[in-house]
Formats: structure tokens, sequence, C-alpha cells
């Protein structure tokens, strides 16, 4: 039995379930980190602000049709008329109901049918939407960022 286990052998034994553990936890450890970058980065995809102009605000009157205070994102529906004469539909996006709660937004804040002038950060390709900058009503409310 010596000559098939020879002194010392379950050192050697011991060591290499050792080694197979810390190369399966290594193992782990970089798949729950690499399946965690892949999750984080449709997350950074989604908040991009890439599709709306940085280099201008556009400003117009219309009517509000829709304030829809849900997730992920507030959309703000305003009926206006374009420099053709006719009319069209702006969407307006804001930040989350619980960001915007928390400064005292609420869904009776832009009601159905109200006039107003707002802000936007337009889409660069041209569609009639945009990153919501601030608005003002007819009575002189001011809701967001308005400077004049």
């Amino acid at each position: 039995m010596s000559e098939l286990c020879p002194k010392g052998s379950d050192d050697v034994q011991f060591r290499e379930v050792d080694d197979m553990r810390f190369v399966n936890s290594l193992a782990l450890r970089v798949l729950v980190t690499v399946g965690f970058l892949f999750a984080v980065q449709p997350t950074i995809a989604h908040h991009s602000f890439a599709g709306f102009s940085n280099d201008e605000v556009k400003e117009f009157t219309g009517t509000i049709k829709e304030f829809q205070f849900r997730n992920p994102h507030v959309w703000i529906q305003i009926l206006t008329t374009n420099s053709e004469g006719q009319e069209e539909e702006w969407s307006l996006e804001w930040g989350s109901p619980n960001q915007l709660g928390r400064r005292g937004i609420r869904p009776a804040t832009f009601p159905s049918g109200a006039e107003v002038t707002v802000r936007t950060r337009p889409m660069i390709n041209g569609s009639p939407a945009g990153a919501f900058v601030g608005a003002k009503f007819a009575n002189g409310t001011i809701v967001g960022l308005w400077e004049d």
C-alpha cells in the first residue's frame, strides 16, 4: 500500500481539489462580471440623449392633448399649428414620474385642453418630438426651465 500511496499523496489530492475550487470560483466571478457588463449596456443606451439637439431649443405654443404621467418616462402631447398651417402633434419626453413627483409635478400640472408655450430640444431627425425643457402657461405659471 505504501507503494501505491506514497507518503504525502493525500496532500497532493487536497491541493488539486483546492486548485479546482479556485478555478471554478474564478470562472464564476468572471461570468458574473461579464453578465453584469452586458446587462448595464442596454440601460446606458436607453438613457442616451443623442437623438435630441444640443444646439437648438425650439419654442412653440399649442394645446395640451395629453399628459402621460407614467413610467418609465413622462410624455406631454401638444397640438400646434406648423409653418404650413397644418395641425401637428408634438411628443415631448421628460423625466420619470418619481423624479418629477419629488419636484412637485403632478398629473394635474398639465391639464388637457390648456394653452401652453413650451421649449424643447427637438429631435435631430426633424420629427415633431423632443426633450422637454420648460413650459409657460397663459396665466404665467412656469414649469421646468424658463428664462426670459
